[in-house]
């Protein structure tokens, strides 16, 4: 009968074990390495070394060529995963440090292959961001992130997105029709912020400025319940004056 201690100690698979040895070994050479060599490297007997080794070769995790073994495409992916989530915490980060520093939640936006895409939202338990309650993807025409992205479109662009989402009121205060929100749009001067007051969830207030990320479209956003409606416009003025800071950080977000 296995102990509490033995119970508790995790069980190891040694096949994914050595096979991830054998990966570590051929990272370490730029130009690949033969099997002996990786063998020896990784710790393992020949004809162990070379099953594993054909066995990754096979998922796309190595490639042979001319004799050697070099990494392969399936670990290129797991690779750019890793430096992914790495540009992505360092975005989350700023907004991290800009949402304690003006005391409210704060998001990121791009819009990207024809989608609004939320990349990086700041809030915490004494900040709650504005609950997505309906697809931001889909209502962008009721939040402030759409409105300033979808203002930053040509027309074409944006009667495209509105198109494939069409206008529907989400509160009594939201924008009634798509010629209502066009005219909106068009009217939008490209430096002020964007705000909408309840458009989008009852209880919430939103204003958003557009940035420039390469040629993407993105938008920065602060949110601050109705009932502290004079916080709004001076943080997002708060925000407005951090952008030069928070651009190297954000453009990370354009590969992720």
């Amino acid at each position: 009968m296995a102990t509490a201690q033995t119970a508790a100690v995790p069980t190891l698979i040694g096949s994914v074990q050595r096979a991830l040895r054998l990966l570590e070994a051929v990272g370490a050479h730029r130009d690949g390495a033969p099997a002996k060599q990786l063998a020896r490297e990784a710790g393992l007997p020949l004809p162990t070394a070379y099953h594993l080794l054909r066995t990754l070769v096979h998922e796309g995790y190595l490639r042979r060529e001319s004799g050697v073994f070099v990494l392969g495409e399936a670990a290129g992916r797991l690779a750019r995963g890793s430096v992914q989530q790495r540009r992505h915490g360092m975005i989350t980060q700023s907004l991290e440090h800009w949402r304690d520093t003006i005391g409210v939640p704060v998001y990121f936006a791009v819009y990207r292959d024809g989608e609004i895409d939320l990349v990086a939202v700041a809030q915490s338990p004494s900040l709650p961001a504005v609950e997505e309650w309906a697809d931001f993807r889909e209502t962008g025409h009721a939040h402030a992130l759409g409105q300033c992205l979808l203002s930053q479109l040509d027309e074409a662009a944006r009667r495209d997105h509105l198109d494939r989402h069409p206008v529907r009121p989400l509160t009594p205060y939201s924008v009634n029709d798509r010629d209502a929100l066009l005219a909106r749009l068009a009217a939008t001067e490209r430096m002020r912020p964007v705000v909408e007051r309840q458009e989008y969830a009852l209880g919430a207030l939103c204003a958003a400025i557009p940035i420039t990320v390469g040629d993407t479209a993105a938008a920065l956003a602060v949110s601050v319940p109705a009932s502290q409606e004079d916080q709004l416009l001076p943080a997002i003025e708060q925000l407005r004056t951090a952008v030069g800071v928070l651009l190297n950080s954000l453009a990370f977000s354009i590969s992720i």
